[in-house]
């Protein structure tokens, strides 16, 4: 009954900007730690920013400074506001309910149908 559901996307300009949201039914955002990951054509999905139980967050190298992800215990929704948005931020992303440990998020089987972003001028 556990359903992640992304949205969001769309096409932009570079230095554009975009916000995704995930919604989540069935289970409570809050409880988990929860990740964006995105998929280019042809790469492997790698992990983008995730936000723990404790509210913490973490970024990969190629977005810091640029996204920032939150959580809205009231929408249980975790947002992925992305900023100054590149050419190689194009990729399909996906959300999942993960859990924390050994100083990381490790994705749980629970993705999203995941969203499409082009970032192209």
């Amino acid at each position: 009954q556990v359903h992640l559901v992304e949205s969001g996307g769309g096409l932009v300009q570079p230095g554009g900007s975009l916000r995704l949201s995930c919604a989540a039914s069935g289970t409570l955002a809050m409880l988990y730690s929860m990740a964006w990951y995105r998929q280019a054509p042809g790469k492997q999905r790698e992990l983008v920013a995730y936000i723990t139980e404790a509210g913490s967050t973490d970024y990969a190298d190629s977005v810091k400074g640029r996204f920032t992800i939150s959580r809205d215990n009231n929408q249980n929704t975790v947002p992925l506001q992305m900023n100054s948005l590149k050419p190689e931020d194009t990729a399909v992303y996906y959300c999942n309910r993960g859990t924390y440990y050994r100083g990381t998020h490790n994705p749980g089987d629970y993705w999203g149908q995941g969203t499409q972003v082009t970032v192209s001028s």
